[in-house]
């Protein structure tokens, strides 16, 4: 059996941009997508915290150290500038690898500068 895990979190992120005419996806700082492990055109899940949304796009990468997080074309109906979201990317893996896999948490600040990052702790067996 194959499970899906949550991979890599980029919490409380805020959005700087929301751009309408675009041809979608959405745009974030290459330093955020580094630490998280989120690779260019990834496949993202996006929890709007402001509104309730969420909705799924891919990454594409931003200039390092801008801070951006753009949300692109008809996501852009889902995002405002300046609400927090939580960007999301999952993976599969069998039962054996999900034992020890650890996703990678990445912090943000209101300029969505990394505060910390982590590794969650594998479940424990009791």
């Amino acid at each position: 059996m194959h499970l899906t895990l949550l991979k890599a979190k980029i919490h409380r992120a805020s959005v700087t941009h929301a751009e309408l005419h675009y041809e979608g996806s959405c745009a974030i700082d290459g330093h955020l997508l580094d630490a998280a492990g989120i690779r260019e055109y990834e496949r993202i899940e996006i929890y709007n915290i402001a509104n309730g949304e969420r909705f799924a796009t891919y990454a594409i990468r931003g200039e390092e150290g801008s801070g951006v997080i753009s949300v692109n074309g008809a996501a852009a109906h889902k995002a405002n500038v300046g609400d927090l979201i939580i960007i999301c990317a999952y993976g599969q893996c069998d039962e054996a690898e999900a034992a020890a896999f650890r996703p990678r948490l990445v912090y943000v600040d209101a300029g969505n500068r990394i505060t910390h990052t982590q590794h969650s702790l594998p479940r424990q067996a009791a």
